[in-house]
């Protein structure tokens, strides 16, 4: 007689808990349970499971059609963007939060790329873990000319971080939103040689074990996205006589989105993008030629940590990059904001024939 009641029931427990902030609509749900467990006919429990349902819907109606509006805007980016390749500079202070869901929601927002269709490659930084991890071995950092001095010992640690740690780290978060993650530390794929850096007088400065990447070994890398994984790569690269060397992360993504003709390149950071007043946030440039950007150096517009980033966008987009973005990865889903809105929330660098 009462067939249907454990599969009811349990839908109404469902019920319960999605009505819970709407107490009308909360002791509708209890009262169905209450219904089944005093045999009422199943014909009746059908219907007032209907009329609770369709209630339930009525309210909702208006936050579902926002949704749907969302999705319909996304539409042409994810269709267009279907078996592209974009490259995402994963780092900012959101790394080092101690709230999870804060660290994981890049991640999340990573997987959605790879689920729709678009072929994300990762590369990631980890300044600060490196910091961190030298003071546990008592080495102070040293810095010169705003880069970090990297002698024998630190290599050690700064390849250890990078490779074991943080790439671990990021893979990890991936593969809990059911992404398929493939760790890859950059000494499988970015070649280098020692980065060469002088002082204001014209003399070279030793900084150790820092490279600068010449090239990158992109067979790895298109094998992992023709399987639909994601590569999670380290900026560990490796010279002519395999010794290890730390690369900036910035200069790393933009080697690999270069080599790989990437359709799109976003650097993460703390930052919402280029601003016209780095003081006021409403001064944001949605978006950017190159041939614009000389212009705001010598304006103190583009300066200081910003100048290695924008140099880093300007060498991709001459390598076949089509665009880059600059976006803040505090913002919840600023990636994802950027790539699938019309108005973006972030900075996109392009090529000065492109129409605005």
């Amino acid at each position: 007689m009462r067939q249907i009641y454990p599969f009811l029931s349990h839908i109404a427990t469902q019920t319960l808990r999605k009505c819970a902030a709407t107490e009308t609509h909360c002791c509708r749900a209890i009262f169905l349970q209450n219904f089944l467990r005093k045999s009422v006919c199943d014909a009746a429990a059908k219907y007032y499971y209907r009329e609770t349902l369709f209630l339930t819907a009525m309210d909702n109606e208006s936050e579902l059609i926002e949704k749907a509006k969302v999705l319909l805007e996304a539409l042409p980016y994810i269709q267009r963007f279907h078996d592209s390749v974009f490259v995402v500079k994963y780092g900012g202070s959101f790394m080092d939060s101690e709230d999870p869901v804060v660290r994981e929601r890049v991640a999340a927002d990573i997987v959605f790329l790879n689920s729709v269709g678009i072929k994300v490659v990762v590369v990631h930084g980890g300044g600060k873990a490196i910091t961190r991890a030298m003071a546990k071995t008592n080495i102070t950092p040293q810095w010169k000319n705003g880069i970090r001095v990297t002698d024998a010992e630190t290599i050690k640690i700064v390849e250890k971080t990078l490779n074991n740690v943080i790439n671990k780290e990021i893979c990890d978060m991936i593969a809990r939103r059911r992404g398929v993650p493939l760790g890859m530390p950059g000494n499988h794929v970015n070649v280098c040689e020692k980065l060469k850096v002088e002082d204001a007088n014209g003399n070279p400065i030793d900084l150790g074990f820092v490279g600068d990447i010449k090239s990158v070994k992109t067979k790895l890398i298109k094998k992992a996205l023709a399987e639909g994984k994601i590569p999670v790569i380290s900026p560990i690269a490796l010279d002519a006589e395999d010794r290890p060397y730390n690369t900036n992360a910035d200069a790393a993504a933009s080697a690999v989105a270069s080599a790989l003709k990437a359709r799109r390149l976003v650097f993460m950071s703390d930052v919402p993008g280029l601003l016209q007043d780095p003081s006021d946030p409403t001064t944001l440039i949605s978006t950017l030629r190159v041939s614009e950007i000389d212009k705001l150096k010598k304006e103190g517009v583009i300066a200081a940590g910003m100048i290695p980033k924008v140099d880093s966008a300007v060498k991709a987009l001459q390598s076949g990059v089509r665009r880059v973005h600059f976006i803040d990865g505090r913002t919840p889903h600023s990636l994802l904001l950027e790539i699938f809105t019309d108005k973006g929330v972030g900075t996109e660098i392009v090529h000065p024939d492109v129409k605005l």
